[in-house]
């Protein structure tokens, strides 16, 4: 007899195949809509093709419209920040040092590599990014000027505080440039690393990092925000006391959150062979008698400190002060962008004066109009003074000004629960802040307190900054340990994939990495992860708040990699953006080694377009076991007909299906997984794929087995499917 087979929406991860009887196991590329499962929408890559791969890892979007009525995204990368706007992007990220030289360019015959010379120390890192521009000329060379003026180059190597190489894209041919005319180099603030990796670098004093019985001491002589040492000048750092610091290869210091290295001591007080800001840490000026640590050998809680040290990848905070784009570097400056201007494209960010020079995590208080930094400086300026859990925001309507007063409303806060601020958002009513441990609310209430903390959470912290989003007054977040909802009391949401995800997850190395995205019009709170495996978000896992309820979640799981995601508001459809960590170039950084971002149009379409190639989204979804068991009448006989839902003690003869969709374009492939025990392999026994299309009626099978599992799915391009009510033509067959 047919028998309509139906199943509850949603993933069920939590239990074996066998145990899922009427229920999805496992899906790809799939959401769910009204309780009925579908393939997800396509995307297009947007900007210019061939123009449009963006240097290094995105870190940062944020979507505003200006006064002007104009619509922007400014994403931000590990390496450059962009401006977005009518289907065009601009560089727009920060200068941090500009340089002008005169003969400094020097390359070898058969070699692709370029020397560039400064008179003094100039702080570049290898794999900073650097703009060349008002390059005359370059003799005993194949390059000429147009090969190098207006490029942007990522650094290959820095041979010396004084030196640094780039990478050509073909080798000298010419007899090797010895005298160049004059050139203009100009540095790019540094961001940080394409991927959270295990090491040395920023998070030391966040992730609780110390130096295995460190020696300590002070300076001997003020450090200036240079590349040079003690003075400001010569390479060397004149200490109290240096006798007990490593005077052998290569070692490190750390004077606030600077690090530097050094080669040497002599005199028993100065170091000497010094480069400043390295393992990714950020130069700034220090005073004579500021604090100095041996930082050679770090350890993290009582470990080694190859095992536990995190080195956070290169993150921005984005929000807008009305027309300003506000831009901070984790862990470093903040910038601000007007694009109100009439030649916005055209210009750069640029520092905000007054500002906290260090800060983890930013956001624009609205409509009372403050801008908020989290984990900054308890005296702006001093890096060494940035406190994890210190808040700090600036004057109602003035983002120059912090430092509070009886006629102003700037002001500070410090949280009690946690190690560190992970994150914060903006709400309804208010704006939520998440340490490693709790959640706090921060609501605007006036003078003379202008904001009021209160702690609605606890063992509910954030899992990285970006892993929080908010809709409709309720604000939804991965920790460490779960999923949480907050819309007035504090909920851990019911998960049927919470093991497999938390198993999966690279959350170690991986926390910062976390990115979550909201799509409204599918009521899809997204969260993209890294895998266990992984240093590059390849994983995702989504809750359907339209669909959920208490007794049943809905949630899928899939391979869509994201590293960010903004909903559909400034722009009709949702942006997000990919991370494609392989070494090709992106189109605007010569000798691009940290791979390139793509950014997405979603939901238009069946297909993924990626620079006018288009490819299929493969989907699919499968069902746990589910066996029959023989309908009995009143007085307890046999009727010769089967119920769904058995115990197995039956095997079932199946001899057709009949497929049903609500909707369907292209083919569609159907596979009856077939065994007998739970512990058979399925896949040496299924049957099918059947390609079923729109004008498929019945698919005829004769099929034996115990227990059937039904897997959907599509391969090809121009395919979609929205699921109906499956029919099976199945009867007992006996019990062996």
């Amino acid at each position: 007899m047919l028998q309509k087979i139906g199943f509850q929406p949603g993933i069920n991860k939590q239990i074996t195949a066998t145990g899922a009887e009427g229920q999805w196991i496992d899906c790809d590329n799939v959401r769910f809509r009204y309780g009925t499962p579908e393939k997800i929408g396509g995307w297009n890559q947007l900007g210019t093709i061939n123009e449009n791969e963006l240097t290094g890892a995105g870190r940062g979007l944020h979507h505003f419209v200006n006064t002007l009525g104009r619509r922007y995204a400014i994403i931000g990368t590990n390496r450059i920040l962009y401006a977005f706007s009518g289907g065009v992007f601009y560089d727009i990220h920060p200068i941090k040092t500009t340089t002008t030289l005169t003969n400094a360019f020097t390359t070898t015959n058969g070699s692709p590599t370029v020397t560039i010379s400064f008179s003094t120390g100039h702080g570049i890192n290898p794999q900073d990014i650097i703009l060349l521009d008002n390059f005359t000329a370059i003799t005993n060379s194949n390059f000429s000027a147009s090969d190098f003026n207006d490029k942007k180059f990522m650094v290959t190597s820095v041979p010396s505080t004084t030196t640094i190489t780039i990478t050509m894209p073909s080798n000298e041919t010419g007899s090797g440039a010895t005298t160049s005319g004059g050139i203009r180099v100009q540095h790019y603030f540094p961001v940080g690393s394409a991927v959270q990796e295990k090491g040395f670098g920023w998070g030391l004093g966040s992730w609780g990092g110390e130096a295995s019985n460190p020696v300590t001491t002070t300076l001997n002589g003020a450090l200036l925000d240079d590349a040079n040492g003690t003075g400001g000048s010569g390479t060397s750092i004149v200490l109290a006391d240096a006798t007990q610091f490593p005077s052998s290869g290569t070692n490190f210091i750390q004077v606030g959150n600077e690090e530097i290295s050094y080669t040497g001591v002599t005199g028993g007080t100065t170091l000497t062979g010094i480069t400043r800001a390295v393992r990714n840490s950020t130069r700034s000026s220090h005073s004579d008698g500021a604090s100095v640590k041996n930082s050679t050998d770090y350890v993290a809680w009582g470990e080694a400190a190859s095992g536990d040290l995190v080195l956070e990848p290169g993150m921005w905070s984005i929000d807008n002060f009305g027309d300003k784009a506000i831009c901070l570097i984790h862990d470093s400056s903040v910038f601000e962008w007007d694009s109100s201007l009439s030649n916005a494209t055209e210009t750069r960010c640029t520092i905000i004066s007054g500002a906290p020079t260090a800060s983890r995590h930013m956001v624009v208080s609205t409509p009372d109009r403050h801008l908020v930094f989290y984990g900054t400086e308890t005296t702006i300026g001093d890096t060494s003074t940035q406190d994890d859990m210190f808040i700090r925001f600036s004057d109602q309507e003035d983002i120059n000004t912090y430092t509070p007063t009886a006629t102003n409303t700037a002001g500070t806060q410090r949280l009690a629960d946690g190690s560190q601020i992970r994150g914060a958002i903006r709400g309804r009513d208010a704006i939520y802040v998440w340490t490693d441990t709790a959640l706090f609310t921060q609501r605007f209430v006036g003078s003379p307190f202008t904001f009021a903390f209160s702690q609605v959470g606890t063992n509910c912290g954030l899992a990285g900054q970006n892993a929080c989003v908010e809709v409709d007054g309720a604000a939804y977040w991965m920790s460490e340990n779960g999923f949480f909802r907050y819309a007035g009391k504090l909920e851990s949401l019911p998960c049927l994939v919470e093991d497999f995800v938390f198993d999966d997850i690279n959350m170690e190395s991986g926390n910062q990495m976390i990115s979550a995205g909201l799509n409204n019009l599918f009521g899809e709170v997204m969260w993209f992860y890294p895998q266990a495996t992984s240093t590059v978000v390849n994983r995702m896992v989504a809750y359907n708040y339209f669909d959920s309820s208490p007794q049943r979640p809905v949630w899928t799981v899939g391979t869509l990699s994201r590293t960010m995601w903004r909903d559909s508001a400034v722009f009709t459809k949702p942006h997000a953006l990919e991370y494609d960590a392989s070494t090709d170039t992106s189109h605007d950084v010569i000798g691009n080694t940290e791979g390139r971002t793509s950014y997405y149009e979603h939901e238009t379409g069946t297909d993924q377009n990626r620079n006018g190639t288009i490819t299929a989204i493969a989907s699919n979804i499968s069902s746990g076991d589910f066996d029959i068991s023989q309908r009995r009448g009143i007085t307890g006989q046999s009727t010769g007909m089967a119920d769904l839902r058995g115990d197995g003690e039956f095997i079932m003869k199946i001899r057709r299906f009949i497929p049903d969709f609500i909707s369907q374009t292209g083919d569609t492939q159907v596979t009856l997984q077939l065994r007998n025990f739970p512990n058979d392999s399925q896949s040496s026994s299924a049957l099918g794929p059947f390609t079923v299309t729109s004008s498929t009626q019945k698919v005829d099978t004769r099929a034996r087995a115990r227990a059937i599992a039904l897997k959907v799915a599509n391969t090809g391009s121009s395919q979609s499917w929205k699921l109906g009510t499956f029919r099976l033509d199945i009867q007992p067959d006996g019990r062996r």
